[in-house]
Parts: structure tokens; sequence; C-alpha cells
């Protein structure tokens, strides 16, 4: 590849790992940028999940601090990405990718206006105690258990998604829901790379400029999110998620 193509790789996931690290939807920029370097769809996609499990990791160990007392439900809300970040690598690099792309759009949206209306919601559902009922950890488990099939798969939005299922458990700071969903990602992201790394479905010049940028946008990005306003950082995942949404219908039916 030519060094101006190295160049925009870099800067592509500069820009993701820091998306990734606020609200998800990364993959937008990164995606995109590795088809315009001339990789193969399925290889693209492979090779962006690879580069960027680096900036995800580094996401989930800036926010560490803010795990807080939601340590362990974190890990056992991890759980369920083992077997499903493996098997959505397996069908990215055995199926059609249009079913995906069809639904995915929706699934966005849906999961943008979810957090938007988290407090609406909150609300309405009467939610006061400080832990989250055993009924809704099992229902929050099996949606991450289907979003780490998209995530192994693609991942665009699977940080919205993550995080319109962490609004089902009990009130959280945004911040507290970031970082419980960097860590939830970063296994998604890192058991799917690690299949993908096994099987070599990688562009591998490709790999480690986009892993050097999305470790350095990752980082900081998660750093920088910490000291904003929480409002903020809601209404930034609410204008991805819409953003997000449109590109990826646009892309699949215009």
């Amino acid at each position: 590849m030519s060094t101006p193509t190295l160049v925009m790789l870099f800067f592509a996931a500069v820009s993701a790992g820091a998306i990734n690290s606020v609200a998800g939807g990364g993959s937008i920029i990164s995606f995109p940028a590795a088809l315009a370097a001339g990789i193969p769809q399925v290889m693209a996609s492979a090779t962006n999940t690879v580069a960027l499990a680096p900036g995800s990791i580094a996401s989930a160990w800036a926010y560490r601090t803010e795990l807080g007392g939601n340590r362990r439900l974190t890990f056992l809300l991890a759980l369920p990405a083992v077997g499903g970040s493996i098997l959505g690598a397996s069908l990215l690099l055995a199926a059609p990718p249009e079913i995906f792309e069809m639904i995915v759009p929706w699934l966005i949206l849906g999961a943008t206006l979810l957090i938007l209306l988290k407090d609406v919601i909150s609300r309405r559902t009467k939610r006061t105690t400080a832990e989250a009922t055993p009924a809704r950890r099992w229902l929050v488990a099996f949606g991450l258990l289907l979003v780490s099939v998209y995530g192994g798969y693609f991942g665009a939005g699977m940080g919205i998604l993550t995080l319109a299922l962490l609004a089902l458990l009990h009130h959280m700071s945004i911040h507290e829901m970031n970082a419980m969903k960097t860590s939830i990602t970063a296994a998604i992201n890192g058991l799917a790379a690690a299949y993908f790394l096994v099987r070599g479905a990688y562009d591998g010049g490709a790999v480690v400029v986009m892993a050097a940028g999305s470790l350095t946008g990752g980082y900081v990005g998660a750093s920088v999110a910490k000291r904003v306003n929480p409002v903020y950082v809601r209404w930034l995942v609410v204008g991805i998620g819409v953003a997000l949404s449109a590109v990826l219908a646009y892309r699949r039916w215009a």
C-alpha cells in the first residue's frame, strides 16, 4: 500500500477508536476506509475487527475505575460474548451479508431511541431499586448474546446496542454504562479478532497501521469522555446513533 493510503487508514482508525470509546459506530468510518484501500469486502470487515480490537481493550482499561460496584455484573454479562462473537465471525466468512445489511439500520435506530428515552422509560417502569432484578439480567444477557453475534459479523453500532441493553438494568449514569459497555464490547471484539487471526482472514499491513490508530483513539477518547458532562455524552451517543442508522440505511437501499 502507498504511504497516503496507510496514513488515511491510520487516521480513520484513530477516529473509529475514539467514537467507539464514547458510543460505538466507529466501524462506519474505518470499514469504508479499508474498502477504499482496495481490500475485498469480507477481508475488509475482518481486518477492521482485528484492527479495532486493541482500541476497544484500551477504552476498557481507561474506563476501569468507572466500573465500581458493577465489575461482577459486567463479567457475568460478558460471558455470552464468548460463543456469540465466534459464531458471528464464522458467519462473516461463510454467509452473505444481505440479511444483516437489511436489519442493522433499524436495530441501531431503535437502540438510539431507547437511549434517548431512557429516563422516561425508567419512570414508567418505576425502577427504583439499586440492583437489577434477576429477570432483567437474564433478558440483558440474552440480548448481549445476539449483539455479540452481530459484533463478530460486522459490529457497526454494537456499542450503541450494548448501551441500550444496559439501560434496562438499574439506574446508572452514562459514564457507568460506558464503562460496562467498553468492557463487554472489548470481549466481543477481542474474541472475534482472535478467530480472524487464526483463520488468516485479514490484511496484515492494514491491520498494523489501523491497530495503532485505534489504540490511540480508543484510549484518548475514553479518557476525554470521562471528563465531559454526562448530558453532552448522551446527546453525542444519540447523534452518532441517528447518523449511523441513516448512513447504513442509505448504503443498503439507495
